[in-house]
């Protein structure tokens, strides 16, 4: 058994589809559909349920599911091991990040790569997806962190994970205690979200469109934190990605409403600038989060060709839809 298949099924389970999954390994969805039956054979037990839409795991596959990403983990973490003992890297990595991802993500993997790498600082700059790029486009930072991420004549884009989006709400909610929420109790209620301006906003108000459920979003933030602190505050609810909130759902001061009509991911990606010549330190850094090798040239610069591996398609700016926006579904 390769560790590359292992790897492919956990994509598709991340992803709960075999087309995002053959994307992001350079592969033909068939391809992916055959090795995740080579693996099932391997096994003996069927992991995946081809049934539903999107797809599901079987009790078998979430079982199989929850030791691998601990497994590849290790991996991961046993690899950067090894290449520090061979490597001492110093200097500064220089990111922009969008609030939620810097605050959710980057405080573990900041200091996982401080261990590693003493000698390296890592300097954060938070702002809106706009103005990361924009910081990324000047030279500011040596990567970006953001949603909905795209390519463009400047910015080259490495997709990194799908998070699931969730109906998170106050224990005083008068919804707290329901064991599902439906589009009846959906209709017209008063809700904390976020500004229209945002993507993330307007792709939420898409898919309640074609729910055909309208909601009154009375309290409007710029950030998924501001929202978070709000909805503790005033009794509220509002749909947040679900790494925002896990420590609040943890410690019971939030909860997670089941919402089976509401299915909805937001792509969070790496963007590079196109001219870019990335140190050792921000390959590594990018690297360390990505949880693979990012696909470099010899010149240090991103390469956008299919040698690169088991990295997300770089296509010059003709990406399908489905890598820059949400992925949604509405069930009928």
């Amino acid at each position: 058994m390769q560790l590359r298949s292992l790897e492919i099924f956990c994509a598709v389970a991340e992803h709960r589809s075999f087309s995002r999954a053959a994307s992001a390994f350079e592969l033909t969805q068939s391809a992916v559909s055959q090795s995740i039956q080579q693996l099932e054979e391997s096994v003996g037990a069927k992991l995946i349920d081809r049934g539903t839409r999107p797809l599901s795991l079987t009790d078998a596959g979430e079982l199989y599911f929850r030791g691998l990403r601990r497994f590849l983990r290790d991996y991961q973490s046993l690899e950067r091991e090894v290449r520090h003992r061979g490597q001492r890297l110093a200097g500064e990595v220089r990111v922009g990040t969008i609030y939620s991802v810097g605050l959710s993500y980057l405080p573990d993997a900041t200091a996982e790569f401080s261990r590693l790498h003493s000698d390296v600082r890592v300097q954060l700059e938070f702002g809106h997806s706009h103005s990361v790029v924009e910081i990324v486009e000047r030279g500011d930072a040596d990567f970006g962190l953001v949603s909905f991420p795209r390519n463009t004549k400047t910015i080259v884009h490495v997709g990194w994970q799908s998070e699931p989006m969730r109906l998170v709400c106050s224990p005083r909610h008068p919804l707290a205690n329901s064991d599902s929420v439906g589009r009846d109790q959906l209709q017209g209620l008063s809700m904390v979200g976020f500004c229209r301006s945002l993507l993330l906003r307007q792709e939420i108000d898409k898919l309640l469109a074609k729910m055909g459920v309208t909601v009154n979003f009375d309290i409007e933030f710029d950030n998924a934190d501001s929202m978070v602190r709000a909805i503790e505050a005033n009794g509220g609810i509002a749909f947040l990605p679900q790494s925002v909130v896990r420590r609040e759902t943890a410690t019971g001061t939030l909860r997670v409403l089941a919402c089976p009509d509401f299915q909805m991911n937001r792509p969070l990606g790496f963007i590079f600038r196109r001219s870019a010549k990335l140190t050792p330190a921000a390959i590594e850094f990018a690297s360390l989060l990505l949880g693979r090798p990012l696909p470099i040239d010899r010149r240090g610069r991103l390469d956008p060709s299919p040698r690169g591996g088991s990295s997300p398609r770089l296509n010059g700016g003709n990406e399908s839809a489905d890598e820059h926006t949400a992925t949604t579904s509405v069930v009928a």
